[in-house]
């Protein structure tokens, strides 16, 4: 005989009261938000992410408007050349037709993106150039920290005890106010420096100890077979040790989204440094930062989906281990 299911186990129940209990929350926030006569301002939003742009071309001085050889000309005293004026534009006035000085001549309207997403262009730029810094600088120092040789293990304990040790913001501050200014690096790549050498650190003991974890049987029998150390590290144990770490690289690469905000601190127009200019500018905190926030949620979910995928892919042909 079937047992029944209970009730705390029907899925839908389930999914019906975590709704629910989503839904409470959010309109508690509104009603505190209420209770703090707050005005909200969607409808401000939109341009933020695109916006209409005129375009006017003036004239430049007095004269008459003429087109030869598919170029606009005023003739007047001198002949001025409208270097920006195409047919494209809608015209005020037609070729022949006598213009004044600053008459607009012709118009055009166009669709410019707004600051949220050139900042969100900032971030994902500087997470993407960051990601790589990192997965560089923690296979190097892996490499380091499992090598024979003492020093070499010394050099890479000590970069990650220092690192991993103090806080990723004081290490954007030394890095743009003392380095940056050493080798004269712009801002961007001083951001870009900082995520990935703080990363690098935690990206170099996950992978260390993924390698570690592979059986050192798979080595010696590489070796056996006459294949170098490196050909058996770089073919056999570095696959399996991205692998099995795939997970917790994955978490890492959120993570770094996320703290690529930091970056702000040094007036990189990022996400969060546009949102903080969006609300100086508009006074309108609730709209902007719950814009902001779902923005990195949609980054760091799509890493997440792709990160599943590939761990169901490899558990497919043959496991993660």
């Amino acid at each position: 005989m079937a047992r029944k299911e209970s009730w705390t186990q029907n899925k839908n129940l389930g999914h019906l009261i975590a709704l629910a209990f989503y839904l409470a929350v959010g309109y508690f926030f509104y009603l505190a938000a209420a209770n703090m006569n707050y005005v909200w301002k969607w409808n401000s939003v939109p341009k933020y992410f695109a916006y209409e742009q005129t375009i006017n071309v003036e004239a430049p001085i007095d004269g008459k408007l003429v087109l030869e050889d598919g170029k606009y000309y005023i003739d007047g005293d001198d002949k001025v050349e409208l270097k920006n004026l195409d047919s494209s534009f809608l015209f005020d006035y037609e070729v022949g037709n006598d213009v004044y000085q600053y008459d607009y001549i012709a118009s055009k309207t166009e669709t410019k993106a707004g600051p949220i997403l050139n900042g969100l262009w900032v971030t994902l730029k500087i997470s993407f150039l960051a990601a790589i810094l990192t997965f560089v600088i923690g296979i190097v120092v892996a490499m380091m920290k499992l090598s024979p040789l003492v020093f070499l293990r010394d050099i890479a304990s000590v970069y990650i005890t220092i690192v991993r040790g103090t806080p990723l913001l004081v290490q954007i501050f030394l890095f743009y106010f003392i380095v940056a200014n050493i080798f004269e690096l712009d801002r961007f790549v001083a951001g870009v420096l900082s995520l990935g050498i703080f990363f690098g650190a935690y990206m170099a003991e996950i992978l260390r100890g993924a390698i570690q974890s592979i059986d050192k049987g798979q080595l010696e029998a590489a070796n056996s077979l006459g294949i170098s150390k490196y050909q058996a590290m770089r073919y056999i144990i570095l696959p399996q040790a991205f692998k099995r770490a795939l997970p917790t690289l994955v978490g890492e690469m959120i993570a770094l989204i996320k703290d690529s905000s930091l970056v702000s601190v040094i007036a990189i127009t990022d996400l969060t440094k546009v949102g903080k200019e969006i609300v100086a500018n508009t006074f309108s905190p609730f709209e902007t930062w719950i814009v902001i926030a779902l923005l990195y949620l949609c980054i760091t979910s799509t890493l997440s989906y792709v990160g599943h995928r590939l761990e169901k892919r490899m558990q497919a042909k043959g496991g993660m281990s």
